[in-house]
């Protein structure tokens, strides 16, 4: 036992220290700093039990087994983090059973009272971490559900070594030797743990830098890249809409900004469209920045008239007010150009082309405001300028409402 204890040691010692170089490469994840702390304090309170008989028995006994009972609170404590779930003293359960057990005078001085003892505090630790691993809800990891599984059966396995051992009644030499199987089959589980918790930090890794390989470092919002990924997922099969729209929004006078107020005014400009355009675009829909400062979404529609209410909903709401940047305030306005087309003729090149017609076409009309094609012209490949005719002006806002209020006065006459 005690070379198995001094392995064990050596093991913990080095997941800790790989664990405390991912941290020092990543500070932004605590989980690593809390888990190499927990394999830390495994360490040092196996080697305190490893020590019995050199040290004396409180420290070896009791301190020794709580201490590495504390390491299995702290890896619980790094799954909750890693979620960004709140800390319950629960945690603190395998080390306080432990502690209480030992306390009572016929378990300190019988072996096989504190076996059983620490096999019960072991798999209240095991079930927590069970719990702990349980992946959210709609998140699919495989790795999380393998985990679980893995704590249960270790939590199935302490409880049961505890009820073999008070229902058996061994010998003392036969339990060290049950002692000694079960310490395998408990290290031999712990491994399998470890490397599933490796699979699931990669797995994690992985979606961490695909996500920031599709996401426009400024605004947060998707890239191109990231928009070319999600209009392949919106124009395939499976959508209950039938059409499909592209609003493309280009800041006027960008450049003017810049040079009047400084590239850091101009990036709040940016930042700020995007979280205006962002809120309003719909979750079955994406959006992102283009280039520069354009940006575009995409969103399933059934009438061409839900794209003009989105178009119109974001330039006014994105021209209401000048922004504050610094010390300045900046009124910006932004045009937009509108394309639908129907989902079995749509493709990515003809959609955008359109979109960036219409929005030529909203510049040469003024500037800020919205122009639609509609699925015809849409359809017209060509790299030409739009002609004066093509497209059609979106009302505005207060021209609706303007409207609305000429016809409530008619229906009153």
């Amino acid at each position: 036992m005690t070379t198995g204890l001094t392995i064990w040691c050596s093991e913990a010692i080095t997941l800790a220290t790989v664990l405390l170089l991912a941290w020092a490469h990543d500070r932004k994840s605590p989980v690593y700093l809390v888990w190499a702390l927990g394999f830390a304090v495994s360490a040092i309170g196996f080697a305190l039990v490893a020590a019995r008989g050199v040290i004396p028995d409180i420290w070896s006994v009791q301190i020794g087994n709580a201490v590495a009972l504390l390491g299995e609170s702290a890896w619980i404590i790094g799954f909750r983090l890693m979620d960004k779930r709140k800390l319950k003293w629960s945690v603190l359960l395998p080390p306080l059973v432990w502690l209480f057990g030992v306390s009572l005078p016929w378990v300190t001085d019988n072996f096989l009272n504190r076996v059983v003892v620490y096999d019960l505090a072991g798999a209240v630790g095991a079930t927590l971490l069970a719990f702990a691993v349980q992946p959210a809800a709609g998140r699919r990891e495989p790795a999380r559900r393998q985990l679980a599984i893995v704590f249960t059966v270790l939590a199935c396995f302490c409880f049961g070594s505890a009820l073999w051992l008070v229902f058996a009644a061994p010998t003392l030499e036969q339990a060290l030797i049950y002692r000694g199987y079960t310490a395998l089959g408990y290290a031999l589980l712990v491994v399998v743990a470890i490397v599933l918790n490796g699979k699931l930090l990669m797995e994690r890794s992985e979606r961490r830098w695909r996500a920031i390989s599709i996401t426009d470092t400024l605004t947060g919002v998707l890239n191109r890249r990231g928009l070319q990924e999600s209009y392949e997922i919106l124009a395939g099969e499976g959508q209950q809409q039938q059409k499909l729209a592209a609003l493309l929004f280009d800041l006027d006078h960008f450049k003017k900004i810049n040079d009047r107020y400084g590239h850091q005014t101009g990036d709040t400009v940016l930042v700020e469209f995007a979280r205006v355009a962002h809120q309003f675009v719909p979750r079955s829909g994406a959006f992102g920045r283009m280039g520069g400062e354009e940006f575009v979404a995409f969103i399933p529609v059934d009438e061409q008239s839900e794209a003009e209410a989105l178009a119109e909903t974001i330039r006014a709401d994105f021209c209401r007010g000048p922004l504050p940047a610094g010390r300045s305030l900046v009124q910006a306005t932004v045009s937009i150009g509108v394309a639908v087309m129907p989902r079995d003729a749509v493709s990515w090149d003809r959609l955008v082309s359109a979109a960036d017609r219409a929005l030529y076409a909203a510049k040469r009309a003024g500037r800020n405001c919205s122009i639609v094609f509609n699925e015809l012209e849409a359809a017209n490949d060509t790299d030409a300028a739009p002609a004066a005719n093509e497209g059609e002006l979106v009302p505005t806002l207060d021209d609706q409402i303007q409207l609305l209020r000429r016809m409530g006065t008619l229906s009153r006459m």
